[in-house]
């Protein structure tokens, strides 16, 4: 790690509350990853490599050394931090996103759009080399993300077993830049009942799909730091290409071909496929809304351009 959060002071901790905010409402979002607010924000390198930390030798050390030693050793500060934002978000600022999405939809996957396609461009920018092999990861990678985009919602019956299941999958996906927690909570037909179960509180239903989410975030972090740590380049450009072929699934202009009518009566797009703006307006009958697209298209590549400056000028401070 660069700089271990027990070396942040409580002023410098704040805004890795505020990346967990950002990841919280990113996850809740199917179509966006948590993982690509990680990247962006600068902080992804050191979550896979603080979560990687939490193993089962750690109850030797608690033993031979106390809590402190351990909690320092997960760099437990910034974990902390980065994973309080990401909990207030979810049962905080996830209802303005799906506010904002119900009443401004193509703007903010506009935004989105911005966001995302200047990561991946950022991404690709830190690759050490560019070799063949590079570019077919990045191939492998977009090909994937667009075939995931392209699944075929699922109905099935809610048990606590599936939703536990759920959650070591979806959390799984939240940590890779380019592939969406929610949209595969979508895609197993259980993204309405958790956000249901968020929303009204349902103690049973989030502790069951909390504890899927800490076993496969725990699992899979050790798979991904080991990745970044062997084959470092060709894990970025891998998941480069999570990050370009997830643009299909975050195009602003969709036209609706299924529906379902949610838990509160609500009809929901099933179904979608992207068309271009000039055909939204004819098949939809509503404005395309192309300029302001545009400018939160611009603002969300802006605001990664500045992380990245921040990101950058925080190294060499």
């Amino acid at each position: 790690m660069k700089q271990g959060a027990q070396e942040r002071s409580l002023k410098q901790h704040l805004p890795l509350f505020i990346k967990g905010l950002m990841m919280g409402a990113a996850d809740v979002v199917p179509g966006v990853s948590g993982g690509t607010v990680a990247f962006i924000s600068g902080i992804y390198e050191e979550l896979i490599d603080s979560l990687k930390r939490i193993e089962p030798s750690l109850l030797g050390t608690l033993f031979e050394s106390g809590p402190a030693t351990v909690w320092k050793k997960i760099n437990g500060n910034f974990l902390l931090a980065v994973f309080s934002g990401v909990l207030v978000s979810i049962f905080s600022l996830a209802k303005f996103i799906a506010l904002a999405l119900q009443n401004y939809p193509i703007l903010v996957w506009a935004f989105f759009f911005g966001l995302v396609f200047a990561s991946a461009v950022l991404l690709w920018r830190q690759l050490e080399s560019k070799r063949w092999v590079h570019y077919l990861c990045v191939l492998i990678g977009a090909a994937l993300a667009f075939a995931v985009s392209k699944l075929t919602p699922a109905v099935v019956e809610v048990t606590y077993l599936k939703l536990f299941l759920a959650g070591a999958v979806a959390v799984c996906a939240m940590i890779l830049p380019g592939v969406s927690g929610g949209f595969l909570l979508l895609m197993m037909g259980l993204y309405g009942t958790i956000i249901e179960a968020i929303r009204s509180f349902d103690i049973a239903s989030i502790a069951c799909v909390g504890g899927g989410a800490v076993i496969g975030l725990l699992a899979f972090s050790h798979l991904l730091s080991w990745l970044l740590q062997r084959f470092h380049n060709q894990t970025l450009a891998l998941l480069t290409g999570f990050l370009f072929g997830s643009l299909s699934l975050i195009w602003p202009w969709k036209q609706t071909l299924e529906s379902y009518v949610n838990s509160h009566g609500d009809e929901v797009p099933l179904i979608q496929q992207n068309v271009l703006p000039w055909k939204y307006e004819v098949l939809m009958n509503n404005p395309s809304e192309l300029g302001l697209a545009c400018i939160f298209c611009v603002i969300g590549l802006l605001i990664v351009m500045l992380l990245e400056k921040k990101g950058g000028e925080a190294q060499n401070s």
